[in-house]
């Protein structure tokens, strides 16, 4: 029997929430089907950020390798689903402790809504660094968010982004986790080759272990 699957992707359409100041999602077509034109094809313009996505390390470092050039490993296998609805401005460790074992998997999504937001949410719930450290000091290679940013909105220091910098983390954030159930799964989250972008929408699944 097929192992059931949980899309963790919002949809992605011209009313989609984007950060502020960023490009949202519009699509012209160049062609339709009708006499002469046997095919429907179209163009988009949008921020790599819109969605679920993938940050490269190009996007917080100036030196950081773009999205195209990051190992895949990160992106796909086993992960932990924590739940830590409502949490306030950002997940603390006391969060997620309960959720802490030694089995661990290498990649952990974080779930802050109760409900994910169809509109900007400028009081996103976001990681604190400290806590970015504590997993990456447990062998995490990847966290993921149902908002936004690991940073708050507002900041300007972006200090969770700075530690998955130094300790070479990948990261996933407008992660669809609505209807997931706590616990353990295989994540599939895999960035397009784009290789002078700084991040990359991805089409974000959990597969039942």
């Amino acid at each position: 029997m097929p192992r059931q699957l949980w899309d963790i992707s919002p949809a992605v359409h011209p009313a989609a929430p984007v950060f502020p100041g960023d490009t949202p999602y519009s699509q012209q077509w160049c062609a339709t089907i009708g006499p002469g034109c046997p095919v429907n094809v179209s163009a988009i313009n949008m921020s790599p950020h819109v969605g679920a996505h993938a940050d490269a390390p190009l996007h917080y470092d100036a030196d950081g390798a773009s999205i195209g050039n990051v190992d895949l490993d990160a992106f796909l296998g086993p992960c932990r689903v924590i739940h830590a609805i409502r949490c306030g401005p950002l997940v603390e460790w006391r969060h997620l402790e309960h959720a802490i074992t030694a089995d661990l998997p290498p990649r952990v999504l974080v779930r802050t809504y109760a409900r994910a937001p169809t509109a900007w949410d400028g009081d996103l719930a976001a990681y604190a660094p400290e806590t970015v450290e504590r997993l990456a000091d447990l062998g995490v290679q990847l966290i993921g968010i149902d908002t936004a940013s690991i940073d708050p909105a507002t900041s300007k220091q972006l200090p969770s982004h700075m530690v998955i910098r130094r300790r070479g983390l990948r990261v996933l954030e407008n992660l669809v986790l609505d209807e997931v159930p706590a616990g353990d799964y295989e994540l599939i989250a895999l960035p397009l080759k784009l290789v002078q972008a700084d991040a990359s929408p991805v089409r974000a699944v959990l597969r039942a272990l």
